[in-house]
């Protein structure tokens, strides 16, 4: 099949581009002709309050990328969509994150399916946003009627697609593993990568540092005086999402801030398996979730994990199997630390397990499969 995704990608960075990305390829694997159109302008600079959109890596040589949409110009979306309707590919897919993408991206589809061929495939990464504002469901609503069928990750999603349109056409498809991050490194070479101390064990905070990953969450938890910060050290690497001073404020009020490593900065694609290969315990103690791309890199890596009961997280980080879910509060993320902490329980072959079940075969299929 001729395939166009249209979302996020190179010179883009972050997880949405990464999973675009290695998307393509697994279609191109298959033996399909695949192209990504991405942005010219992704965001206004006012709703990215990061330090950069762009990534510092060579493009990828193996992909089709072209530049040709902007986010908020409604003349290039129709542009765009004549561009890719006149090019006739036999399936558009839409990487879908955001409501303010749904304008752009739900006119385009609506163009290109003018040519009576194309079929529309969403994958929708999240309906309801984490941090929601007023419009986002007209927008939601207007990007679900623009397209055949799509994709989510959970079975929390799906129902929120369904809120929308009872008779969408809906698979329900695991996020697959983060699996271009390379193999895992010995402790000892991380450590010294990293320059930690090789005498403490490491709980990991990994990505995107936003309100709703809950990182004020986890340094409550992790000033509990059952954790042992003596073995312990909490090890925070990624960027700040706009201020990061109230979670440093936070951590000295708690007296922990001197029990946590800072790496408070953008974590590069070739950087993250340093991370994963030194961590004892991935956390991810969010406030709101519908998954996490985190989780599959953990499943890469073969990390057992610290999830919060929220969205769709504990659907993939079975308790007890490869590590624990605990409520999205202080005390019961602490609860778990604890154990963790003082029984160091082996999650290894529940993890292995669960990892064969994250395949992107399992993924391309159901994007093909909610509309052809």
């Amino acid at each position: 099949m001729k395939i166009c995704i249209l979302g996020t990608a190179y010179p883009y960075r972050g997880g949405l581009a990464a999973f675009n990305e290695r998307l393509a390829r697994q279609f191109q694997n298959e033996g399909h002709e695949v192209w990504l159109e991405t942005f010219t302008l992704q965001y206004p600079n006012f709703l990215f309050p990061g330090k950069t959109q762009f990534s510092e890596s060579p493009a990828p040589s193996d992909l089709t990328i072209q530049r040709s949409v902007n986010s908020v110009n409604p003349f290039n979306w129709i542009a765009v969509g004549r561009k890719i309707r006149d090019m006739r590919p036999d399936l558009l897919v839409l990487g879908f994150w955001i409501p303010f993408m749904a304008p752009c991206m739900g006119t385009i589809a609506r163009i290109v399916r003018g040519n009576g061929h194309t079929k529309v495939s969403a994958i929708l990464h999240n309906v309801v946003p984490h941090e929601p504002r007023i419009g986002d469901e007209a927008l939601v609503s207007y990007l679900i009627k623009s397209i055949d069928g799509c994709v989510v990750m959970s079975k929390s999603v799906e129902a929120d697609v369904l809120r929308f349109e009872s008779d969408k056409s809906v698979g329900v498809s695991p996020h697959p593993l983060y699996d271009h991050f390379g193999e895992k490194m010995t402790r000892d070479e991380a450590l010294a990568k990293l320059s930690l101390d090789p005498s403490f064990r490491y709980l990991l905070f990994f990505g995107l540092i936003r309100d709703y990953k809950g990182l004020d969450l986890l340094l409550k938890a992790f000033a509990d005086e059952r954790i042992d910060k003596k073995r312990f050290r909490l090890l925070i690497a990624g960027e700040y999402y706009g201020g990061g001073e109230k979670y440093e404020t936070l951590a000295k009020e708690l007296g922990v801030y001197d029990s946590v490593d800072w790496h408070t900065r953008y974590i590069a694609d070739e950087d993250v398996r340093d991370y994963f290969s030194v961590a004892d315990l991935i956390v991810q103690p969010y406030k709101t979730a519908t998954q996490s791309g985190v989780t599959q890199i953990a499943y890469h890596f073969e990390k057992p994990m610290l999830v919060t009961n929220v969205g769709g997280l504990s659907e993939i980080v079975p308790p007890g199997k490869v590590g624990y879910v605990a409520e999205a509060d202080p005390n019961s993320i602490a609860d778990a630390l604890a154990d963790f902490c003082a029984n160091t329980p082996d999650f290894s072959q529940g993890i292995l397990d669960e990892k064969r079940k994250y395949a992107w075969e399992n993924m391309t299929k159901s994007v093909i499969s909610v509309v052809m």
